[in-house]
């Protein structure tokens, strides 16, 4: 049985493969590349698990953290496996096809498969750091997937909000997992789930919830982060089809079903997934109604089956898992297959905007067929799939409060609405002309949504082995224990089925009056001048002016105001730190210094002194070489020779390079700074100093562990052949360090020279 992790390994391997071999052979590019997920998709079949079983793996990591590369393989996590290589097959194929002669296809075919393993290492990760690892190289690849088309602006805009929306929920998720890890003393999710009643005790458990519920909703495009899904339609249909139908926006359910075996039945986890997941679906529905470009038509559907899956998820009940697990199996095909056909429109047709398109099953029968099988799913008519589920979605409904009921009927009618604009609208009526000649495509733009529709049919007339195969494992896995999924295609004259009739037959209705409702909509000002995307616009717009003020106020080009930033960078956070941390020390020190001792540090300090108050370089120099030959002379007192000696070396050279200097800059007379400038700079060096010296006297009142010292000391001659212990540890001992900086200071001194010796270009 091959091993999950090395199933990942191999994803991962494949992505400078298949980049190669594509742009070997671009003809073929889609057989080549569909190959990958296919076989990736048998190797999962063949680790399957038994049922009610697992497959767990680890490799060291970070083991002084306790982080580990851990996998796991169970009924949740095969089943994405196996959408993400199945679907990602056809996907890919169709894909070939579709960029056909594009002169990028093989960067394309490169950021997808490591996407494709990005998604894979996510949901097979049992480690949370892992996860979160996995879950940012999604966001990374779906970005220059998303900008695909990057001499298109839409394109550009649509990837960078996809890639804030989402990394911004990252670093939500981060700080999340990494309390989480640190409240359960691991990060492996399978043990954390078996201490979840501790972690619910705990007060940090808010906390911990909302970071991850943040990040998981940005992922799966819940109100009100929805809108960058939407506008990623921008991207090629292979995209649309593979990350926001099947893979990517439902990483976000994905970490939620399974982290519920931790934080299901906690008030806030209901109360946020049940909450917000009927806004979306809400919002989602209204949205969806006004759109007439076929997929932003199914983009803000599938924000509709999102919100549904995530109010499933929280309701904490056998069954609405079960329901969860077989819309999300029925909404990946449908959706897969709808989003294909939609760029088969696009690709063939020249455009994919619903109110202008009719007729068009007369040149394309084919796929005015898929496209019916599809939709039909969508709308829940039996035998499709889509019928058993969205009984099993009624269901599970009816058994909850609040507003969730209500929010599912209108999202399912909502649905049978999109599904007759997507596909009857197009493909019916009086042909109406289009920029090009309209027809079926090739073999390998048609494999894919057929296939899929044809499995929506399959699985609609056998739901018992779609349940027992695939949904029952994954359900147990959300509710941590066994559950029996019954999936049966009739129930009888109950009142869920009279609420599928109404969905219906209001659908049909809307979708009648699709053409007169839309104009009326999409004319609200309120939508576009106060909606999500309105406000992302001016966040981001708020976000650039902030980061222009920050570059104003910090890069001024005043050396002297970046000496007194760095200072208080550094000085405040400590001071603070140390004052909150109870971090102030006395060190136990001689009640009376010796005189000469005294002396040499009020030398010291008068040369701190001069410095400061010179009116003119040359005593400032002479104030600088006094505290420095004065430190060394203390040093000398001290009993460190070999220290004062390095002191008096350093203090020397940078006498002689300053008075080198020196002849070049100018005489001033005066203090060109303000009075409020010379207070400012008298606090900050205040500040530094009593800071800097609470430090110091802090570290000498800590224990000292002389090994090192000692060891130095006594080994400095015999095997450094040295006498002087300090310069053999900078050059012997730490010779690497110091090479190190000195190489940083030749590169600096080289870019100086460079800059300094620049002239002009004369021209002939």
């Amino acid at each position: 049985m091959p091993d999950p992790g090395l199933i990942i390994l191999v994803a991962l391997a494949s992505v400078p493969l298949l980049v190669a071999a594509v742009a070997t052979a671009p003809r073929a590019a889609g057989w080549i590349a569909a190959a990958v997920p296919a076989l990736l998709f048998v190797g999962f079949l063949a680790a399957a698990p038994a049922p009610g079983e697992q497959a767990l793996g680890a490799l060291p990591w970070l083991p002084s953290l306790g982080v580990a590369l851990a996998w796991r393989l169970d009924g949740l996590s095969l089943l994405f496996a196996l959408l993400i290589t199945g679907i990602g097959a056809l996907i890919f194929l169709y894909a070939g096809a579709y960029l056909r002669g594009h002169p990028q296809i093989d960067r394309f075919f490169g950021a997808i498969a490591l996407f494709m393993a990005a998604m894979l290492g996510a949901v097979l990760a049992d480690d949370l750091v892992m996860l979160v690892v996995f879950w940012e190289l999604t966001s990374l690849s779906s970005f220059l997937l998303i900008g695909f088309e990057g001499g298109r602006s839409s394109a550009r805009r649509a990837a960078v909000q996809g890639l804030l929306v989402t990394v911004g929920g990252g670093l939500a998720l981060l700080a999340g997992a990494l309390l989480l890890g640190g409240i359960a003393g691991t990060y492996r999710i399978s043990e954390i789930a078996a201490r979840a009643a501790e972690f619910a005790a705990h007060p940090w458990a808010p906390l911990v919830v909302a970071l991850i519920v943040v990040g998981a909703f940005a992922k799966s495009a819940q109100a009100p982060l929805h809108s960058w899904l939407p506008n990623a339609m921008a991207a090629p249909t292979p995209v649309s089809a593979y990350l926001h139908s099947a893979t990517m926006v439902k990483l976000g359910v994905y970490l939620l079903a399974r982290l519920n075996p931790v934080f299901g039945g906690m008030p806030l986890w209901v109360e946020l997934l049940t909450g917000f997941g009927a806004l979306t679906m809400v919002v989602g529905a209204v949205l969806a109604l006004r759109e007439t470009d076929l997929k932003r038509v199914l983009a803000y559907s599938t924000v509709v089956g999102l919100g549904t899956l995530v109010a499933l998820i929280g309701q904490e009940d056998p069954l609405a898992a079960t329901a969860a697990i077989a819309f999300l199996i029925v909404h990946a095909l449908y959706k897969a297959c709808l989003f294909l056909v939609a760029g088969i429109v696009d690709h063939e047709t020249g455009m994919r905007d619903a109110s202008r398109l009719r007729g068009l099953a007369r040149a394309m029968p084919l796929t005015a067929t898929v496209a019916a099988l599809g939709a039909l799913s969508m709308a829940g008519l039996p035998p499709f799939v889509g019928f058993v589920a969205k009984e099993l979605l009624y269901e599970a409904n009816l058994l909850a409060a609040g507003m969730l009921p209500a929010a599912a009927l209108v999202a399912n009618t909502v649905t049978v609405i999109a599904a007759g604009v997507v596909a009857a609208r197009p493909f019916f009526g009086r042909p109406a002309p289009t920029p090009r000649p309209a027809h079926d495509p090739g073999f390998a733009m048609l494999a894919g949504p057929t296939l899929l529709a044809a499995l929506g049919l399959l699985f609609g007339l056998l739901p018992g082995l779609l349940g027992r195969v695939l949904v029952e494992p994954a359900a147990a896995a959300i509710l941590g224990r066994p559950t029996e999924a019954k999936l049966v295609l009739w129930h009888g004259f109950t009142v869920v089925f009279w609420l599928s009739v109404a969905t219906i037959g209001a659908g049909l209705a809307g979708y009648l009056a699709w053409h007169r409702m839309q104009p009326l909509l999409a004319g609200v000002e309120l939508f576009d001048r106060y909606g999500p995307d309105a406000q992302y616009g001016r966040a981001l717009r708020g976000l650039q002016r902030l980061a222009a003020w920050q570059t104003r106020a910090i890069q001024s080009g005043s050396l002297r105001r970046y000496l007194a930033l760095s200072f208080l960078a550094l000085m405040l956070p400590v001071g603070a730190a140390m004052v909150a941390g109870d971090g102030l020390r006395w060190p136990g020190l001689d009640p009376l210094p010796l005189a000469h001792e005294v002396g040499l540090v009020a030398l010291v300090a008068a040369g701190a002194l001069v410095a400061c108050l010179a009116r003119n370089l040359i005593t400032a120099i002479m104030g600088v070489a006094l505290v420095g030959f004065g430190a060394g002379v203390l040093f000398l007192v001290l009993g460190a020779p070999d220290l004062a000696f390095t002191q008096f070396s350093v203090e020397t050279l940078a006498v002689v390079l300053l008075v080198a200097v020196l002849a070049r800059l100018p005489f001033r007379g005066t203090d060109p700074r303000s009075r409020g400038q010379r207070v400012a700079d008298a606090g900050v060096a205040l500040l530094t100093g009593v800071v800097g010296g609470a430090v110091l006297l802090a570290a000498l009142a800590m224990p000292f562990d002389t090994t090192i010292p000692a060891w130095m000391g006594e080994n400095a001659a015999p095997a450094a052949h040295g006498r002087n212990v300090v310069n053999v540890i900078i050059v012997d001992f730490r010779a690497l360090d110091t090479l190190g900086e000195i190489t940083v200071l030749g590169l600096a001194a080289l870019a100086a020279y460079a800059v300094l010796r620049r002239r002009e270009v004369r021209g002939p």
